[in-house]
């Protein structure tokens, strides 16, 4: 117990701070918990004047500094009107109206934020903007997307009258490479007046980019915490066995794995390589080892015992989250009482009731209810969002115990879990599986540990062989990692800034972002990096030297053989294919074929042969084994041949159970020995190909390094030498390219408006400009340029919903084929967009610049239908997606942002009459089913 003297100090010294920071001690009365030490020095730095940036883990409580920026402008703007002060000198002043913009990166998160506030605050004095929501859009405190400020002050929206502070959640987002020049925009953009509050994940680079704040933005106070209120525990799962990664807090810090784990992970490596355990493989020969690791519902039973539930299990696949919620059910798992999932149904059928019931039946609504009701759920962008949402409430209401989830989840709403569990270390990033980086993992596991709940929070890796657990602790010991900005120009963006401000003023603005701060500063480092490889490379030569002969002449021969050899499998590829692709235009309703290999092995009738159109044929069979599906040119490694003919019923239905297995047994019953394809002679060209790549391996086995002894080691270090010499260049060429970069770049999109008469040439904006202004769509000038050219005038509501929605929509990965088109007036209102397409990447080519993406057919037919009022089911079986039917999450996504560009086409004064009416309708139109509930939130 403190003494009487200890007390009184510390009643004076929380004294003078009241006297201090009154607006502070005010608001940390109603908050229900003392604030940390970086809460209140960012606090009291925001009621001194100052700008902050506060960079802390999640979970750290940082947006309660956002919070008392809310508190701030509120003092300032009275509820209820208050009585004048009567100045010095003069009558009475009225009381000073402030507003504060709390912005989010994602909508969930906005609306979740708006809940926060309207609750502490009351709903008179909090509004929403979200571009789907907008809610009491004058009041003095606003949530909103940071995208929607930025349309606000590059439209000098009215609403930013009196604006005092803005806050910008999530800040570390302006890293992300689709959205995250929004960021810098609106930091570029706010006047100097608004003070900024940047909340972020804790990056190592914080004082750089406060070092750039303060050069925008003024006076910036940093605050910097790594201290996670809630201890993080790591843990590797091998087997059956549980280990600590750690084994205590010192070793940790020196990235030192516990022994007991390396040891026993070393001894599982080594019996698989002695081949202990390999099972009998097909014909009763054996299999090389495999690993067998812990299956999913096991996990979750583990974690359930150790008491470590609630958990989210980060699986990096949509599909393989549905699967593993499956293989839960399959395992008989039950995690909820009856009370609870009495309160889950109460709750889900509250939520669902504006989603028609066929709609349900058709979104796997009961399979959904069963996973919830006995505490599992999946979570990702392919599940509707309503499904989604309801999830999150039953998570962090303690009602669903399980969730499996891709990574997106750790960037979305607030919703902590006892443990996270991360199945692997890798992921696929849109194009290549990479490894996660040590800020993605500490988003992930961030997730572990809820403030105010739990004691501790669990991180738990699943191990298999791939896996180092020496890589997991270098990953789980990085606790930071670089903010790297990744702001360009876009043509909207050089349009508005232009008009706001003027050409040259508008050059300068960019060369002030935080992507040119960065790129200048990186130049000395890179130059540094360039000198080093140099010296690495001589070593690397000097270690490749070989005294048979000379051995880069030795290995740039066996690099023309690789590259020979490269390049005849393409050729052969594309022979293959090519030859597959004619194969199955020539046929017919009828003909049975064999599919050589793959899950659908075996005989099969063509139902629908499928031709002509755009893209690849894509027949509908029936296999011997009952699967009714789409083929196509990528399922034959040999052309298809016809082995027979059967009849097939004029009215054929594919869906019905029983006619499947009829004609099934038919196609079973027709008793062939063959095995279809031909052996086909290789092509005179490829032949040449061959003669080639003979020549050079000749060449190399006459080569005196050939007969090298230690050949082999002398090629490892000139491999390496070859790979450091590319990176080298590519680094000359940043080097070179960085000093202004981002002017270069803008004055580059300039020329090329001016030339498409979006700018005057004294550096006006012109009408067609400010129609380009109000675009704000990936594919703005692309969309421009429809709507000047008057490709979409004349379509119908849903025609125009289909034409619209190649601009928008991108395919989730390549496709090997391109989707086909509603015929008439979509088809040729696409041909023109794509035309257009081609006149714009041909500019941009010309002059530099970065490529608009080409349009993508793959959600014309599914919003062509829901547009004309066909079923949901209808609509996501006419996806065409790599991996079946389109998610109806995907569907929802893609519906509203094409509803969104309709929207965009309604208010353009440089769309037609006829067209802004057929938009309006168009949007009516998508609005319906799933989508109502967006439209009227």
């Amino acid at each position: 117990m403190s003494s009487p003297a200890e007390r009184y100090a510390a009643a004076r010294r929380r004294a003078a701070q009241a006297a201090q920071f009154p607006a502070l001690e005010e608001f940390a009365l109603d908050l229900g918990f003392d604030l940390d030490d970086f809460q209140r020095e960012a606090c009291e730095s925001l009621e001194r004047g100052s700008g902050v940036l506060v960079c802390a883990p999640t979970g750290a409580g940082k947006t309660v500094v956002g919070e008392f920026a809310v508190h701030l402008a509120l003092r300032g703007t009275p509820a209820t009107p208050a009585t004048p002060t009567p100045a010095a000198d003069g009558p009475p002043t009225p009381p000073v109206r402030r507003k504060c913009f709390y912005t989010t990166p994602i909508k969930a998160l906005s609306n979740q934020k708006y809940h926060d506030l309207v609750q502490r605050y009351g709903a008179a004095q909090v509004g929403l903007l979200t571009g789907d929501n907008a809610i009491n859009g004058d009041a003095p405190v606003v949530v909103m997307t940071t995208e929607v400020l930025r349309n606000m002050l590059y439209a000098g929206s009215a609403t930013l009258a009196g604006l005092a502070y803005v806050v910008m959640d999530e800040v570390h987002y302006l890293a992300d490479r689709f959205r995250g020049g929004v960021w810098e925009e609106v930091i570029i953009h706010l006047p100097s007046s608004v003070t900024l509050v940047s909340l972020s994940a804790t990056v190592s680079n914080a004082e750089e980019f406060a070092d750039w704040l303060v050069t925008v933005r003024g006076e910036t106070a940093v605050v910097v915490s790594e201290h996670r209120p809630v201890p993080l525990w790591q843990h590797m799962l091998v087997g059956r066995r549980m280990f600590d990664l750690f084994h205590d807090a010192d070793a940790a810090r020196k990235h030192d794995v516990h022994p007991e784990l390396l040891r026993y992970t070393r001894e599982q490596v080594r019996r698989l390589e002695l081949g202990e355990g390999r099972s009998a493989g097909p014909g009763g020969g054996r299999r090389g080892p495999r690993w067998r690791g812990p299956l999913r519902p096991d996990i979750v039973d583990r974690l359930d015992r150790e008491g470590l539930l609630p958990a989210i299990l980060f699986i990096f696949s949509r599909a393989g989250c549905a699967a593993a919620v499956q293989q839960c059910l399959a395992a008989g798992l039950r995690l909820t009482s009856a009370d609870e999932r009495a309160e889950i149904r109460r709750v889900v059928e509250s939520r669902v009731t504006a989603i028609p019931g066929e709609d349900l039946t058709v979104l796997g609504y009961w399979e959904w209810l069963d996973g919830l009701e006995r505490g599992l759920a999946a979570h990702h962008a392919g599940m509707l969002p309503v499904f989604k949402e309801v999830v999150e409430e039953l998570f962090v209401r303690g009602l669903v115990k399980a969730v499996f989830a891709t990574e997106t989840l750790a960037l979305g709403i607030n919703m902590p879990a006892r443990c996270v569990v991360l199945e692997r270390l890798v992921k696929f990033n849109g194009e290549a599986h990479v490894d996660l980086t040590p800020g993605e993992y500490t988003q992930l596991t961030g997730r572990a540990g809820r403030r105010g709940i739990d004691v501790e929070g669990h991180a738990v890796v699943v191990w298999s062989p791939e896996t180092d657990p020496r890589q997991v602790a270098g990953l789980a010991s990085t606790r930071t990692y670089p903010l790297r900005s990744s702001f360009r120009p876009s043509y909207n963006m050089a349009v508005n800034l232009v008009g706001s401000v003027g050409a040259e003023p508008a050059r300068a603005l960019l060369e002030s972002s935080f992507a040119q701060f960065q790129a200048d500063r990186s130049v000395v480092g890179l130059a540094r990096q360039v000198q080093r490889n140099t010296e690495t490379i001589d070593a690397y030569g000097a270690e490749a030297a070989c005294h048979q002969g000379d051995f880069d002449e030795y290995f740039a021969l066996r690099v023309a053989i690789a590259d020979r050899e490269r390049a005849i499998a393409r050729q052969g590829q594309t022979q293959r294919r090519a030859a597959a692709v004619a194969a199955l235009e020539r046929l017919r309703v009828g003909d049975v074929i064999r599919v050589p290999s793959g899950r659908r092995a075996g005989l099969a009738v063509v139902l629908d042969p499928a031709t002509g159109g755009f893209g690849e044929p894509r027949p509908l069979v029936l296999t011997q084994d009952r699967w009714a599906g789409r083929v196509s040119p990528g399922d034959f490694t040999t052309p298809a041949e016809v082995l027979a003919r059967i009849r097939v019923p004029k009215h054929f239905n594919h869906r019905s159970p029983a006619a499947r297995r009829d004609l099934a047994a038919e196609v079973s019953g027709i008793g062939l020995d063959r095995h279809g394809g031909r052996r086909g002679g290789r092509s005179r060209q490829a032949t040449g190909e061959d003669h080639r790549l003979s020549q050079l391996r000749t060449e190399l086995r006459r080569h005196p390094c050939h007969a090298c002894p230690e050949r082999e080691e002398h090629a490892r270090w000139a491999e390496r030498r070859r790979r450091l010499e590319r990176d080298t260049e590519e680094l000359r060429q940043r080097v070179s390219g960085r000093t202004g970069s981002l002017a270069r770049t803008f004055d580059r999109i300039v020329a090329l408006l001016t030339a498409r008469g979006y700018l005057s040439a004294d550096g006006g904006v012109t009408d067609a400009g400010r129609m380009l202004g109000r675009i704000w769509t990936e594919a703005d000038l692309l969309v421009a340029e429809c709507l000047r050219r008057g490709v979409w005038d004349g379509l119908s509501p849903s025609e125009l919903a289909a034409a619209v929605s190649v601009v928008v929509f991108e395919a989730r990965r390549d496709a090997d084929e391109r989707a086909s088109l509603p015929r008439g007036p979509v088809a040729d209102a696409v041909d023109e967009t794509l035309k257009l397409w081609s006149e714009i990447e041909a500019d941009e080519a010309q002059r530099g610049l970065t490529a608009t993406r080409e349009p993508d057919f793959g959600f014309a037919w599914p919003i062509y239908r829901w547009a004309r009022g066909e079923t949901l089911a209808k609509v996501l079986a006419s996806g065409h997606q790599i991996e079946g039917e389109m998610p109806a999450g995907d569907f929802v996504r893609w519906a509203r942002q094409v509803a969104d560009l309709l929207g965009q086409l309604a208010d353009s004064g440089g769309a037609s009459t006829e067209l802004r009416a057929t938009a309006r309708q168009a949007i009516a139109a998508v609005n319906r089913g799933v989508l109502a509930h967006y439209a009227s939130a």
